[in-house]
C-alpha cells in the first residue's frame, strides 16, 4: 500500500509543481527538491533492504535512528550505573580524577547494594595507614639480574596502530611524569613510545612485531638491540589476550600506513594478521626455553607471560614445566575475559575465557601449590578502573594491576566503541591525523599522571580504612560478595580450597585439583 502511495504522491507532486510553475514560474525551484527525493525513492524500490523496498524514502529514517542509537542510549537513556563496559559513574569519576577536581558525590550511593554481584568491604574503627613505599613493588625472580621497581598500577598493553600516535605519546609522557610503566602492546616499540622516555614493558605477540624476519619468525639480534635499551624495563610474552583468546589479531590494511608498517616491519597497505599461536614454541617446555632465551638476550631483564586463563590443566602444565626445567618466569599477567581495547569477534569476547575475578585466585593458588608464589609476581589486567578495583584484585591474589581503557578515558576516549572503524570521534583509536590532532599531548599527559596518582591514593585510603597497614595484608575474606538476595559472604567461601606451599608436589593433592593436575604435562598444552 505504501509503495502505491509513493508512486502516486511523487507523480502528483511533480505534476502539480509543473502545472503551477506555468502560471507562477518561481515555484519551479521546488523541482530541485522533489526530483532528488523522487530519485532516491525510485532507487529504494530496487533496494535489497526489505525496509527500503517496502517503504521507499521514509525507510531511511529507520537507518538514521539506528546510526545514532548508541549515542542516544549513552547520553539520554543510560542510567548512571547501567552502562557497559564502564558505567557513566565510573567514567565520570575517572575524568574527575584525571582533571584533578573533586570526586565527591552527595546524597549517598546510587548502587543497588542488595543486588547479586555486589562487592563490599568492612571498615575498621581503628584505621591503618599504608606507607608510600608500599605503592612500589620489585619485579624480578632469582634468575633475573636487572629487577624493576614497579608501580602497583601501570598502563596495560595498547599498540600503536590500535591507538593513534598522539594517544601513545600522551600516555608515555604521563607515565614518565608519574613514574610508572607503559606496556607497548604487541604492535612493537614505536617512535611515540620512545619520544619522552617513559618506562616500557615490551610485549611480544605471536607475530613478533619489531623483531621479526620476513617470514614472521623471531629475529634474535634485532630483539637484543631493542630490548637492551635503557627505556625497556621488562619483556612480556603474550600467549593470549582477554578480548579474543586463541585468536590472532587483525589490523586492516586501511590502518596500516607507512609509519605503522615501519614500526611493525610489515608492508604498508596490507592487512596485518597475527597468528593465533607462537611459532617459536608449542609446548610448556619450549615456552620455558624461550623465556630463558629472552632473558639472556635482554641482559637479565624480567621476562614474563601474559594470558587469558582457559583450560586450567594448561596453566598447570606451565607450572610443571617451570618445576621440571628450573626456568621461572618473573611475572604473570592475567588478562580477564571481559575484553579490552582491542577489537575482537563478538562471540569470542562474550563466550571464551575466564573472567578476572575467577582467574586471579586460581593462578595465585596454583603458584602457591607448586611452591613458586614467592618468586613470581602476579598482575591483574581487566576492569581495573578505581581504587576499590585494585583492593579487590589484590585481595584475590594479585600483586599489582594493569589498566588500559581508564587511561584511554584520561586522554579523551568517550566509549564511543568505534575503535575498529578508524573513525574514533576523539582521535584516540584511529590513524586519521585529522582526528588524532584533537589530542593535546602535554595536557592529556597531565591527566594520565593525575589519574594514576588519584587511583593509587584511593587504593591506599580504602586499604587503610579497613584497618590494614599494607596492601599485602589484603585477603579474599576482606571482600564480601553478594551472590544472591542474601547476606554477603567472604570470597574464600566461593573459591577452590586454598593450597599450602608446595602441596601439589606431594601426595596430598586435594580432590578438586587431582584431575587437572594429572592432565597437565610439560610436553603438551
Amino acid at each position: 500500500m505504501y509503495r502505491q502511495c509513493f508512486y502516486f504522491l511523487t507523480a502528483a507532486l511533480i505534476a502539480a509543481t509543473l502545472v503551477i510553475g506555468i502560471f507562477w514560474s518561481p515555484l519551479l525551484w521546488l523541482l530541485l527538491l522533489w526530483i532528488p527525493l523522487a530519485l532516491v525513492g525510485w532507487r529504494d524500490l530496487r533496494s535489497p533492504h526489505n525496509v527500503l523496498y517496502n517503504y521507499p524514502l521514509i525507510g531511511h529514517l529507520r537507518y538514521m535512528l539506528e546510526f545514532v542509537r548508541p549515542e542516544l542510549r549513552q547520553y539520554f537513556f543510560e542510567s548512571e550505573t547501567s552502562g557497559r563496559p564502564f558505567s557513566r559513574e565510573q567514567r565520570n569519576l575517572i575524568n574527575a580524577r584525571a582533571d584533578g577536581t573533586g570526586d565527591t558525590s552527595p546524597f549517598g550511593t546510587i548502587r543497588d547494594v542488595d543486588a547479586p554481584g555486589y562487592n563490599l568491604s568492612y571498615h575498621s574503627i581503628q584505621p591503618g595507614k599504608v606507607p608510600d613505599e608500599a605503592r612500589w613493588i620489585t619485579i624480578g625472580g632469582p634468575q633475573c639480574t636487572r629487577p624493576y621497581r614497579s608501580s602497583r598500577l601501570n598502563i596495560s598493553a595498547m599498540s600503536f596502530g590500535s591507538l593513534s600516535g598522539n594517544a601513545i605519546e600522551a600516555m608515555n609522557l604521563g607515565a614518565k611524569q608519574g613514574g610508572f610503566a607503559h606496556d607497548t602492546g604487541e604492535g612493537a616499540i614505536s617512535p611515540y613510545h620512545e619520544k619522552h622516555g617513559g618506562d616500557l614493558i615490551w610485549e611480544l605477540g605471536t607475530a613478533y612485531f619489531g623483531c621479526r624476519h620476513d617470514n614472521g619468525r623471531f629475529d634474535a639480534e634485532t630483539f637484543r638491540e631493542k630490548a637492551c635499551r635503557d627505556q625497556v624495563k621488562m619483556v612480556e610474552i603474550k600467549i593470549s589476550q582477554g578480548a579474543k583468546p586463541s585468536h590472532g589479531g587483525l589490523l586492516p590494511g586501511a590502518k596500516v600506513n607507512q609509519e605503522i608498517a615501519s614500526t611493525r616491519q610489515i608492508e604498508a597497505g596490507q592487512d596485518c594478521a597475527s597468528p593465533s599461536s607462537h611459532p617459536e614454541f608449542s609446548t610448556p617446555r619450549e615456552l620455558m626455553a624461550f623465556v630463558a632465551r629472552l632473558r639472556e638476550l635482554s641482559d637479565g631483564r624480567p621476562v614474563g607471560i601474559k594470558l587469558c586463563l582457559g583450560k586450567r590443566s594448561e596453566f598447570l602444565s606451565i607450572c610443571k614445566a617451570m618445576i621440571e626445567t628450573g626456568t621461572l618466569v618473573d611475572f604473570i599477567v592475567i588478562d580477564g575475559a571481559e575484553g579490552g581495547t582491542g577489537a575482537a569477534p563478538q562471540e569470542f569476547s562474550d563466550s571464551l575465557g575466564v573472567f578476572i575475578d575467577d582467574a586471579v585466585p586460581f593462578v595465585d593458588n596454583a603458584l602457591r601449590g607448586v611452591g613458586l608464589r614467592d618468586k613470581i609476581r602476579l598482575v591483574a589486567s581487566g576492569k581495573v578502573a578505581l581504587g576499590y578495583d585494585m583492593v579487590v584484585k589484590t585481595a584475590l591474589g594479585a600483586d599489582m594491576c594493569n589498566a588500559a581503557r581508564p587511561f584511554m578515558f584520561a586522554v579523551g576516549c568517550i566509549q564511543a566503541r568505534r575503535c575498529h572503524t578508524n573513525k574514533c570521534p576523539t582521535g584516540v583509536a584511529t590513524q586519521d591525523p585529522k582526528r588524532s590532532r584533537a589530542i593535546n599531548v602535554p595536557e592529556k599527559a597531565e591527566r594520565v599522571a593525575r589519574y594514576h596518582q588519584a587511583t593509587l591514593d584511593g587504593f591506599a585510603a580504602l586499604t587503610g580504612a579497613m584497618g590494614l597497614s599494607h596492601f599485602d595484608e589484603l585477603t579474599p575474606d576482606h571482600i564480601r560478595h553478594r551472590s544472591g538476595y542474601a547476606p554477603a559472604r567472604g570470597y574464600s567461601d566461593f573459591e577452590m580450597p586454598a593450597l599450602e606451599a608446595g602441596q601439589l608436589l606431594g601426595d596430598d593433592v586435594p580432590e578438586v585439583w587431582q584431575a587437572e593436575w594429572r592432565a597437565a604435562g610439560v610436553d603438551r598444552f
